[in-house]
């Protein structure tokens, strides 16, 4: 796929440093963005990579398509509904059991 930048680059995945909602978050201002709605997020960010691991890159809008919330109040609410996106599409490599 063509992407709109590299998704290992400095605007992607940081040199390969940053996967995942890693990389969803490092979009926002925890400060200024927030409460925040879902369609706003898309429309900026739908089109930008999401390097999942080693092999899988996807859209944000590949994740957001499993995001159920309409809006976040704050940037936990973010990460809890982005984690249990992409843990329902499949898209979240940590077996949370093998690390408790």
């Amino acid at each position: 796929m063509d992407w709109p930048h590299d998704p290992d680059g400095e605007e992607g995945s940081e040199g390969k440093r940053k996967y995942g909602q890693a990389v969803l978050a490092k979009k926002l201002d925890e400060e200024e963005d927030f409460p925040l709605k879902k369609e706003d997020f898309v429309a900026d960010h739908g089109d930008e990579p999401v390097r999942i691991n080693h092999e899988r890159v996807v859209s944000v809008n590949d994740i957001f398509e499993h995001v159920e919330e309409d809006e976040f109040e704050d940037i936990v609410s973010f990460h809890k509904a982005t984690g249990r996106a992409m843990r329902s599409a499949g898209m979240w490599d940590i077996d949370v059991e093998k690390h408790a």
